[in-house]
């Protein structure tokens, strides 16, 4: 009951900040924030704040989260990769909304806390230890791709792998601060849009930041 009604409280306030979708809504009430932090986060699970999740990595504000799936506009059975697995909070929205998810993590201890979580809540996802800033070209193409770390510019090697009309999401700036930036592919061109300034953590690869 105590996670229940923190979640129904966060769910009010990502609503009063503009989030309409209503699958992304019952998508996030339905799913137990609180599994996807350290034990001693839990009762924080559901605030409006980033939490550790150990080796210099975070779990998103739940606003950021929903905005970030609301402008990305996934819908069931697309295929959508994620790079950077992270805490798994994020894939676990996208399975809810019926999406097939690919996900790719650098840090091969958050792949396994994930995929326990992933079975537990019966979500099948395809999951890799890979350099996410080059993408995961074996099951390329697809319809959307999340990047859930910041660049230092987009890399070409996920722009590659959207299938005609897909959409790319992706944090691009400094180490400080990004925007979002939102690609639509167009034949041999992109339409893109631009939101607000979000700070997350660096995108270590081969096409994103060197090191951390």
């Amino acid at each position: 009951m105590y996670y229940e009604r923190h979640c129904k409280k966060m769910i009010e306030r990502i609503k009063e900040a503009g989030i309409t979708d209503i699958n992304i809504l019952e998508a996030m009430s339905k799913l137990p924030r609180h599994r996807f932090v350290a034990e001693s986060f839990a009762h924080q699970a559901y605030d409006e704040k980033a939490l550790p999740i150990g080796f210099n990595q975070t779990i998103s504000h739940p606003l950021t989260v929903a905005r970030m799936t609301q402008i990305l506009n996934v819908q069931v059975h697309e295929k959508v990769l994620e790079i950077g697995t992270g805490s798994g909070y994020q894939t676990a929205v996208l399975c809810a909304l019926g999406a097939r998810v690919f996900t790719v993590e650098i840090i091969p201890e958050l792949i396994t806390r994930a995929k326990l979580i992933f079975k537990e809540l019966n979500y099948t996802v395809a999951i890799a230890h890979k350099d996410g800033s080059v993408g995961w070209k074996a099951h390329a193409p697809y319809d959307a791709i999340i990047v859930t770390a910041g660049a230092p510019v987009t890399p070409e090697s996920l722009l590659d792998q959207l299938s005609q009309e897909g959409r790319l999401l992706i944090p691009v700036g400094s180490k400080e601060k990004q925007q979002l930036w939102h690609y639509k592919k167009e034949t041999t061109t992109f339409t893109i849009n631009k939101f607000e300034n979000l700070v997350f953590v660096p995108l270590v690869g081969k096409e994103g930041w060197q090191n951390k």
